[in-house]
């Protein structure tokens, strides 16, 4: 299992490594949500937390899922413009004029793709033009509580409203606290970026992934570059050019933008925080073997980011229902797994906090 970017006959010039002000903010969101994903952060998670307006944080829990479920393609709108070859903004205003740029129907179909089992990588209908698209999005997002569906519902009524509702947001938490913490990242960001940047000079692109991490190779022959993911998916630069944007805040997540139509981005950190000690060897004994089988691995990679129906892993993998009940019953039987009933629908995650003491090769494999 792979995600692989076909490069055939990209220039040398179309290479870029940047930092993004608004892929920075998204990252800053999402571990601000999912704390137990970055365990070196806990300090400046608790301490950003501890001084949050109440209204801004009802706020950031109203679209969670754009930053919590997934890392939405929203907060790298650069990488839809027509051409392939925007670059970020150096301030976060500048990016966000970038996201103000993206057609309402770009905008909705990467707000709504906050699930597993929705379309990614493969062209088709808009979710604004398409019935059938937006009644599975709503159907998807009743399955996450009233909030989401709420909001759901309201950005396919009326996009304008919801984009404008973004902008304001993303703005607010700059001033809260972003602002602050980018005037200190994005010297270690721009520093990184030179560095990889002379190695693309210096090297060639085989040695500046290299040093983006070891889970990324290229095969000069094929002109393909592989990110070793536990999932799927295909992508190619054709006629635009690729982007390396590296994170201060992303550990243990390398990520790939591989939208349909959309310019292909390696989102990669940078630093190494240590993860916690792993559990006894009793314990870690039991844990391991419940994940031990292929099937079981691939769906911790989806309860890694958020909490699912039996039914969506089963259209996601191609499996029967009960099939994803029995692999769901034996993690849940090693402590692995929480659940929740929301409504009629019963929703699946991965305790991570305990799989975080499993060890950091395992963790950072399903979430990478």
């Amino acid at each position: 299992m792979s995600v692989s970017i076909d490069i055939a006959g990209l220039r040398p010039e179309r290479i870029a490594v940047v930092p993004s002000p608004l892929a920075e903010l998204g990252m800053a969101l999402h571990a601000l949500s999912e704390p137990a994903h970055h365990p070196g952060l806990q300090g400046w998670v608790t301490g950003v937390t501890a001084r949050l307006d109440p209204h801004l944080a009802d706020r950031m829990c109203e679209a969670d899922f754009l930053w919590r479920t997934t890392f939405s393609d929203l907060f790298m709108p650069f990488a839809g413009a027509p051409g392939g070859g925007t670059l970020p903004g150096a301030t976060l205003a500048e990016d966000l004029d970038l996201l103000d740029k993206l057609s309402d129907e770009q905008f909705a179909d990467a707000a709504l793709e906050f699930t597993c089992a929705l379309p990614y990588s493969t062209g088709g209908a808009s979710v604004l033009a398409d019935a059938e698209m937006r009644r599975r999005a709503l159907d998807l997002a009743a399955a996450r509580g009233p909030q989401q569906l709420r909001f759901s519902e309201r950005l396919l009524a009326d996009p304008p409203r919801i984009r404008a509702w973004l902008r304001q947001f993303a703005q607010d938490c700059d001033e809260a606290f972003f602002a602050e913490a980018w005037s200190r990242l994005r010297h270690q960001l721009a520093a990184d970026a030179r560095h990889k940047t002379e190695l693309l000079r210096r090297r060639g692109l085989g040695e500046a992934l290299a040093a983006v991490s070891a889970a990324v190779s290229l095969d000069e022959a094929t002109g393909r570059i592989t990110v070793d993911k536990l999932g799927d998916g295909r992508t190619a630069t054709g006629d635009g050019g690729l982007l390396l944007l590296p994170t201060s805040l992303g550990r243990p997540h390398l990520m790939v933008l591989h939208r349909h139509g959309w310019q292909p981005v390696l989102h990669y950190p940078v630093g190494s925080p240590e993860l916690s000690p792993p559990a006894s060897v009793e314990l870690l004994t039991l844990r391991m073997t419940a994940l031990a089988h292929p099937m079981r691995m691939r769906l911790c990679r989806h309860l890694a980011r958020s909490a699912y129906t039996t039914g969506e892993l089963a259209q996601t993998h191609g499996v029967t229902a009960p099939e994803i009940s029995r692999h769901l019953g034996v993690l849940k039987k090693a402590g692995l797994i929480t659940t929740r009933r929301r409504g009629r629908y019963v929703l699946y995650q991965l305790d991570v906090a305990v799989v975080a003491r499993l060890g950091s090769e395992f963790l950072e494999g399903i979430l990478r």
